[in-house]
């Protein structure tokens, strides 16, 4: 159970050939990869606000309010100090 061998591919691409057909596979191919892209844009777009929220909070970060047991959303800077120290 390891990784497919040169055969096993050649096989997997004929059966994708057979479905779909040839002329219909570069398109799908393009369709994946803009996917792919626009879903990798979406996930930095994510890392990028969560890192924005957690500047406006000075610094303090959503995992360390977690482990103190403290919900921050939602909360000031000194909010989420007091939250944090209380927990």
């Amino acid at each position: 159970m390891g990784t497919p061998g040169v055969s096993e591919l050649l096989l997997i691409l004929g059966i994708f050939v057979l479905f779909f057909g040839v002329d219909r596979l570069p398109k799908i191919a393009r369709a994946l990869g803009q996917a792919k892209g626009e879903f990798s844009e979406g996930l930095s777009d994510s890392r990028r606000g969560d890192t924005e929220a957690d500047l406006d909070r000075g610094g303090q970060t959503e995992t360390a309010a977690i482990s103190a047991g403290a919900d921050v959303e939602g909360m000031t800077v000194d909010e989420a100090r007091v939250a944090v120290e209380e927990e």
